[in-house]
């Protein structure tokens, strides 16, 4: 945990005029809600705000309030540019390496702009000015939660901030049933509940907006796909680009389906792999002791938590990346079954 004093982030953040939030690549709930309430709670308090995504995010993430004022490198790289390079100060959200930015990771390097990490993934990258950094926080929207209350702005989360808030910690802890849930947490649901939002509609607005075809590829990938590894107590899903385009995949369609082989008693370890635009994306989750940071970044080039991390393959080809899935297994069988 590393969180620097409230008055270092008040000082700087009286004499920034220009600032920008950025958060990573293919942004999920907690970085889209945890960027979002910060955007609307300085805007509110006079700030000059502009929210960066490195690409696009799911369609159930864009009702958010302050959606449609996000500017997306991929899409506007001119004007990303211009921003970046006018602003005094940059908040990093739900990250802390510029390796997970892409291509908008090298704006931030040349970027001579202050910069603010607020962010629960382990080993940060020495960059930030300041950093309001804590790795037992269920999602970095509970860290700015409490950063908006430590720069005594409490009351000023409305219903479009707690939604914002409410979101992201939703989303990062399964509904709230991950281990990295705690009383701080459910008080913090619980005041945020007091601003009137409707956590039925929340969720109904993430989670009962699927498509017809996101629908099919789940029972496709539970039906066909799924590989369950009794001896190791693990399970896998691998899609091929053919697959995913046979299903119309869009942004977010593959999110949380990683975590359905837990339902299957004794599984503690599930990976999904897919295969994109000649990458393979990878995103290992965890019960118990088993670290998928540590498994992610050794062999993956990857990181994230100790229980949900996310990875690359080695090589462009999805066979070979889950052969060499399958053979680190044996190497780590007696972590991944400690109890």
């Amino acid at each position: 945990m590393q969180k620097d004093s409230f008055p270092k982030f008040k000082a700087l953040l009286k004499k920034s005029n220009h600032i920008v939030i950025v958060t990573h690549y293919n942004p999920d709930g907690d970085a889209m809600g945890s960027s979002l309430a910060l955007y609307n709670y300085l805007i509110k308090v006079g700030k000059n705000v502009t929210v960066v995504t490195p690409n696009d995010y799911p369609t159930f993430l864009q009702w958010l309030p302050g959606n449609k004022k996000v500017l997306q490198f991929s899409k506007d790289l001119k004007k990303v540019a211009d921003v970046v390079a006018k602003s005094d100060l940059i908040f990093t959200l739900d990250f802390n390496n510029y390796s997970r930015l892409e291509g908008l990771g090298e704006l931030l390097k040349d970027s001579k702009a202050k910069k603010i990490i607020i962010d629960h993934h382990q080993q940060p990258d020495n960059y930030a000015t300041l950093m309001y950094h804590d790795v037992n926080a269920c999602s970095t929207c509970e860290l700015v939660y409490e950063f908006i209350c430590g720069l005594g702005g409490k009351k000023q989360i409305d219903k479009d901030i707690a939604a914002c808030l409410y979101t992201g910690i939703m989303t990062d802890t399964g509904s709230f049933r991950f281990d990295s849930v705690t009383a701080t947490t459910h008080t913090i649901l619980a005041n945020l509940l007091s601003t009137g939002i409707k956590p039925s509609a929340i969720h109904s607005s993430v989670y009962d907006t699927y498509s017809e075809s996101r629908v099919k590829l789940l029972g496709y990938c539970l039906t066909e796909k799924m590989v369950v590894l009794s001896d190791f107590q693990a399970a896998y899903i691998a899609l091929t680009e053919a697959e995913l385009k046979r299903f119309n995949n869009q942004k977010g369609d593959t999110e949380g389906i990683v975590n359905y082989p837990f339902s299957i008693k004794g599984i503690t370890f599930c990976a999904f792999f897919a295969e994109s635009e000649g990458k393979i994306k990878i995103s290992f989750r965890s019960k118990g002791k088993f670290d998928v940071n540590q498994f992610a970044r050794k062999h993956f080039n990857g990181g994230g938590h100790i229980n949900a991390a996310g990875g690359r393959g080695n090589n462009y080809d999805l066979q070979k990346t889950v052969e060499s899935f399958l053979d680190l297994l044996p190497v780590y069988k007696t972590e991944i079954l400690k109890k």
